[in-house]
């Protein structure tokens, strides 16, 4: 029609629209934009979580750690202050016996604590004096075996575990900070593609951000979750 301005036609906001070039490839990529940060911000508080999470399970694992490592000293402790009680009745025994008095070797050998006790037996029955393949004492026989010393090779071991599990719990921890730096680089390179004015130079930031989600996304679905 003649009244028509010039350009115009009957919907005038698609034609308005066609003479914007880049307007339907800018909202994409701000479409783009704002999920990718969504979504990595999301990402970066979980892997902030796990490490915390992994952080604290190091510091009890190190505790444990050294409680177990105290109680196995103590064991310790325990073990051979009951062995030097008995190496010392074992030696009045073996006085007694080298003096000929039958009343205190009995007297002392009803008398000996376990294990020495169950191994003095064993090792009289070998016949020391007579046969040189027996053992030189009764501490030499596995039956002479002190609890306490038992439980504290167990508890030296479980200090040994705690301490493996610690360090194992400290690199999951550091492995999820430096996800979330990576996830930060992420955040840091989707932010900057919103304010370059070219359109190719924002792809190319956003394109870097998008590569840097999928491998850091990739590696926080390899590494193990703790809740």
């Amino acid at each position: 029609m003649d009244g028509e301005e010039p350009g115009r036609t009957g919907d005038g906001s698609s034609a308005v629209a066609a003479r914007i070039p880049g307007k339907e490839p800018k909202d994409w990529r701000e479409l783009v934009t704002v999920v990718l940060l969504s979504v990595t911000a999301v990402l970066t508080a979980w892997t902030g979580f796990e490490a915390s999470k992994w952080g604290g399970a190091m510091s009890i694992s190190f505790s444990q750690a050294s409680s177990a490592r105290i109680q196995a000293s103590r064991l310790d402790a325990a073990a051979d202050r009951m062995q030097t009680i008995q190496v010392q009745l074992f030696t009045q025994w073996l006085q007694a016996y080298q003096s000929g008095d039958t009343q205190l070797t009995t007297f002392l050998s009803d008398r000996f604590p376990e294990p020495l006790h169950t191994a003095f037996p064993l090792w009289l029955d070998s016949q020391p004096l007579k046969n040189p393949d027996a053992a030189a004492t009764p501490f030499d026989l596995p039956e002479y075996a002190i609890p306490e010393a038992a439980a504290a090779k167990a508890a030296d071991a479980r200090a040994d575990s705690k301490f493996l599990d610690a360090l194992v719990y400290n690199q999951r921890g550091d492995n999820y900070t430096v996800l979330t730096i990576g996830f930060a680089a992420v955040l840091f390179f989707a932010a900057m593609s919103g304010r370059l004015k070219h359109p190719r130079a924002q792809w190319v930031l956003l394109g870097f951000g998008i590569a840097g989600f999928v491998v850091c996304a990739g590696l926080l679905l390899s590494f193990p979750k703790l809740v």
